[in-house]
Formats: structure tokens, sequence, C-alpha cells
């Protein structure tokens, strides 16, 4: 695809697209780190059921799997840099009105302003398919990755900053518990307004202008651009497994432990540590990715996922194997899912990425939401260890899939610089 000719250093317009996206991410992430380290707390707090205290949480994920196709399709139409930044401004109303409904003690306000939040993530995930419209094949997985990296620094930042909340929350008159939900708005319009003032030119645009490129609204339509394409197929399944694998185990894991005679510090650890496996390393296996191969990296990542499965069968009962267990747990979904994303893009033609990648991101989020209700279901009725070493399973066959699947098929990189 030949460029229009303003556009002729297009390596920069890629490296200054990273640097913006990456900032994005660092300011979106609060509202995200926040809404996590206290969904479960609000979800009792203000429902006044035990029961119902994971549901802010699997609403959350669920707005993201809403947002994600509309907001791929918008980015279809009209650019990266509106669909971005209106993901962004809905999960800054999204907090806004959890805020609001924390300070009121309202429990179904409070759902809704999560799915709202979920439009946040729903933008994390398609914030790094962005970073890879101007890159290089040979440097798609490290820009990729280091978009994904940037998601620890809010991971880690937004439960962090909730004693900062709730002080702020004391100067506003407001529950302690929705000042962190204040500051996760204004980091989100933050971040809308660096990608809207700062993301000139649009990156599709650059690629060929939204005149060049179809309207890919719908489900059916994405779809079929997978459907049709081998390598996008795997890939597509190696993100989704390897989200609903980690979103298992990770959540009864805890649990797991605490009902052991584990301590809040040691869970709290656990989960940290965690974290830091999933985030780390990303740029580390963007660029091996790069290196050695998109299918390789993907082996490795579910290899990982399948090892952290079997410890945490063998360590069941003790506390430092099951922390090592959601160490690689993490290393596995990063190693699986950087790969996966990068080969979706390699994959299918420039034209049709967003609608593709929208698939993907919505599949992934709805398929971390089923294995999250299922695991509880699953531990209830067989125990623990029957868990991981479905979950282990499910990474088998994967990785059987991936092999089938992608390494069988010649996969043309379509270059963005085309």
């Amino acid at each position: 695809m030949k460029q229009p000719a303003v556009y002729d250093d297009i390596r920069a317009i890629a490296r200054r697209t990273v640097v913006l996206l990456c900032a994005a991410q660092i300011l979106g992430g609060l509202s995200m780190g926040a809404s996590l380290a206290l969904g479960a707390i609000l979800g009792e707090e203000l429902s006044g059921s035990e029961s119902l205290a994971g549901l802010p949480t699997t609403v959350l994920t669920l707005g993201a799997a809403a947002a994600g196709l509309p907001l791929a399709a918008f980015a279809s139409r009209r650019g990266r840099r509106p669909a971005l930044s209106t993901g962004l401004l809905i999960a800054a109303l999204g907090a806004a009105v959890v805020a609001t409904a924390v300070d009121l003690g309202w429990f179904a306000l409070m759902l809704v302003g999560m799915v709202g939040v979920g439009a946040g993530t729903a933008v994390g995930l398609q914030a790094r398919f962005a970073a890879t419209d101007l890159s290089s094949p040979q440097t798609r997985g490290r820009d990729l990755s280091l978009v994904v990296w940037m998601t620890m620094v809010g991971a880690v930042a937004g439960p962090a900053l909730v004693p900062a909340g709730e002080r702020l929350a004391g100067w506003l008159g407001l529950a302690d518990l929705a000042g962190p939900f204040v500051l996760g708005a204004i980091g989100s319009a933050a971040a809308a307004t660096v990608l809207w003032a700062g993301l000139r030119p649009d990156p599709l645009h650059v690629l060929g202008g939204s005149s060049a490129m179809p309207v890919r609204p719908s489900l059916g339509e994405g779809f079929a651009v997978i459907r049709r394409t081998p390598a996008a197929r795997a890939a597509v399944g190696a993100v989704v497994s390897a989200h609903a694998v980690m979103v298992a185990v990770m959540a009864l894991t805890p649990v797991h432990m605490h009902h052991g005679g584990a301590s809040l510090t040691i869970v709290g650890f656990s989960i940290s540590a965690h974290v830091a496996g999933m985030y780390v390393l990303a740029p580390v296996m963007g660029m091996l990715a790069d290196r050695m191969g998109r299918v390789p990296i993907i082996l490795l990542g579910q290899g990982l996922l399948v090892a952290s499965c079997v410890l945490g069968f063998v360590f069941a009962h003790s506390q430092t194997g099951l922390v090592v267990a959601l160490v690689i747990l993490g290393l596995g979904w990063s190693a699986s899912t950087v790969a996966a994303s990068t080969l979706l893009t390699d994959s299918v033609d420039v034209a049709v990425r967003p609608p593709a990648q929208g698939v993907a991101d919505t599949t992934m989020s709805l398929g971390g939401a089923v294995a999250g209700a299922l695991a509880g279901v699953v531990v209830g009725a067989f125990g623990y260890p029957t868990l991981v070493l479905g979950a282990g399973a499910i990474a088998v066959v994967t990785a059987i899939y991936v092999v089938v699947d992608a390494a069988g098929a010649r996969v043309k990189v379509v270059s963005s610089h085309e």
C-alpha cells in the first residue's frame, strides 16, 4: 500500500505512537487497578452479601467484552484516536459513577459504573494492537509488548493510591472508598486527552486513511476474517486459552491458600508476584517473538501454563509452591498473549485488522469471565487439584491446536509499510 507523501518518516511516527500509548496506559490504568483491588470489598459492603462480592469484577470484565467490538468498529470507521479516546472517556464516566454509588451506598448503580470502567480495559487491550499499526514485522512483538508492559504500572499504582484516594475523599466530603475512583476518573480523562491531542496523525490514517478501510462493525464479519485464516484462528485460540487458564487459576488460588491457613499478607504477596510475572518480562517476550518466531513463543507460554498447573497440583498444600506456581502462571500468560497477539496482526490484511482484533479482545474477555465463574463451581464440587489439572489440560490442547493450525500453515506476514 503506497503511503501518502506527507508521511515521509513512518518509523518516527510509529515510535511516537508507542510512547503516547504507553503514557495513556499508565494514566488509564489507575482506575483499572483501583477497580480490581476494591471490587470485591465494595461488592460485599454495598450488597450486604458475601456471595455477591465477586459480581463487580465480573461485571467489569463483561463491560470490557461488550465494548471491544464497538470500539473496533469505530476504529475502522474513524481511526484509533477517536476510538481509544472515546473508550477512555466512557471509563472516566464509569469511575465517576462508581464513586457516586459508593458515596450513596447504591449497589446497582455501582455495577452500572463498573460496566463503564470495563471500557477502559477494552481500550488497554486495543492499545497493544494500535502499537503495531505502523510497526515493521521485525519490531511488532517488541512494540506490542511495551504497551502491555505499561499496564503493570496501573495495576501496581492503582491499589497503591488507595490511601491517597481516601484522603481526597475526605477533602471532598465523600465516603473513603469513593476517593480512589475519583482518581481513576481523573486518570482516564487525562489518558483520553493525551491520545486525542497527541495521536496525530492517526496510525490507521497513515496506513491508508479511513476511506481505504472497509467498515467491519459486526461480530459475524470479524469472525469470518479469523475463520478463513488458519494462523489467525490459532492466534485467537491461544489468546483466549491463555487468558481463561490464567483467570481460572489466579482467581481461586488465593482462596485455596487462605483456606489452607495462609495469612492475608501472604495472599496479597502471591497476587503481587503473579501480576509481576504477567507484565515485568513482557518486553522480553516481545523481543523473543520477533527473533524466534511467534509460534515458538506461544508454545513456550502454553508450556509455562502447564508447568504452573502441575506445580499447583503437586504443591497444593505448600504456600511457597503456590506462590511460585502463580509467578509461572503469569509468565505463561505473558508469553502466549504477546506472541499470539503479534501473530494475529501478522496474519490478517491491514484493512481488516481492527475488526479481527476486536473479535479477539471480546472473546478473550468473555473467556476470562466464563473461566472465573466456572472455576468456583469446579473447586466447590471437585476441589482445587481438579481445577489446576483441568486448566493444564486446556493449555496442552491449545498447544497441539497451535502446532496443527498455525505451524502447518504458511503465514503471510503483512507489513504495515507496504
